[in-house]
C-alpha cells in the first residue's frame, strides 16, 4: 500500500491540531480534538499517546497539545494536499464549492508527491484554498495567519471584507454560498440583536441575518 495512505487516523488528528493552532489560533487541548475529530475522549487520548511516543506531538504542564517540528511537517503536507485538491476540485472540475471540504478530504491521503507537483503546475500554484485559507509551501515555515476578527466581532456601522470562512460545515457552507458570502468579499455591519442571538449584514446590496454561532466561523479583515 502507498505510504500516504497507511497513517489516515494520524494524519486527520496532525492536520486538526494545525487548524487549531495555526488557522484558528485556539487553544489546543484534547477535549477539543476529540470533538473536531468526532471521536470519544479515551479514543482521542490514545491518539495523542501515539503521537507523542512518536515524537510528532508534545503536551505541556497543562495539557496543551502542540506539534513538534516533524509532526509539523507532516501536518503541512496533508494540509497542502487537501487544500490544493480542494481548488481542483472546485476550479477545474466545477464541483459546488459547499463540497469541496469533504471530498478533498477523501483525496488527500491518496495524493502522492508526484501528483502533488502535478496539481499545483496544473493549478498555477495557488496561494490559497476557495475557502480563503493559505496554501502552506511545499517546505519551510507555516504561512502567515490570516485575520483573528470575525464577523462577531465587528460592530454596527463597521465594513470588512471577508478572509476565510470555516471549511468543515456543510449546512454552514451552503448557507453562505446562498447569501453571497465568500472569501474576498466586502460586507457591512447594519445591526446587532443581542436579545435575538443574531446580526444583520449587508452584502452586495443584499441584508443577510445570521446567528452569532455562524458569525464567528467568518474571518474578515477590516476595511481602513
Amino acid at each position: 500500500m502507498p505510504s500516504q495512505v497507511t497513517n489516515v487516523a494520524s494524519d486527520d488528528a496532525l492536520t486538526a491540531i494545525y487548524r487549531l493552532q495555526y488557522d484558528e489560533e485556539a487553544e489546543v487541548i484534547a477535549a477539543r480534538l476529540a470533538e473536531r475529530l468526532e471521536i470519544t475522549p479515551p479514543s482521542m487520548s490514545a491518539m495523542l499517546r501515539r503521537l507523542e511516543r512518536d515524537g510528532l506531538v508534545a503536551l505541556d504542564e497543562r495539557k496543551r497539545v502542540s506539534l513538534t517540528p516533524p509532526g509539523l511537517e507532516r501536518a503541512q503536507e496533508m494540509i497542502r494536499r487537501h487544500r490544493l485538491a480542494e481548488c481542483l476540485l472546485v476550479d477545474v472540475l466545477g464541483l459546488e464549492w459547499w463540497r469541496a471540504y469533504e471530498e478533498a478530504h477523501l483525496l488527500e491521503h491518496a495524493i502522492s508527491p508526484i501528483t502533488e507537483a502535478l496539481i499545483d503546475r496544473r493549478l498555477g500554484s495557488p496561494s490559497h484554498s476557495p475557502f480563503g485559507y493559505p496554501i502552506p509551501a511545499a517546505c519551510g515555515a507555516p504561512p502567515a495567519p490570516g485575520s483573528s476578527a470575525t464577523v462577531a466581532d465587528l460592530t454596527t456601522g463597521d465594513h470588512a471584507e471577508v478572509d476565510r470562512v470555516f471549511e468543515e460545515d456543510q449546512e454552514l457552507l451552503r448557507f453562505l454560498e446562498e447569501v453571497g458570502v465568500r472569501p474576498c468579499v466586502p460586507l457591512r455591519v447594519e445591526a446587532h440583536s443581542p436579545v435575538r442571538g443574531t446580526i444583520e449584514l449587508s452584502v452586495a446590496g443584499n441584508s443577510v441575518v445570521m446567528g452569532y454561532p455562524a458569525a464567528r466561523r467568518i474571518w474578515v479583515r477590516r476595511a481602513e
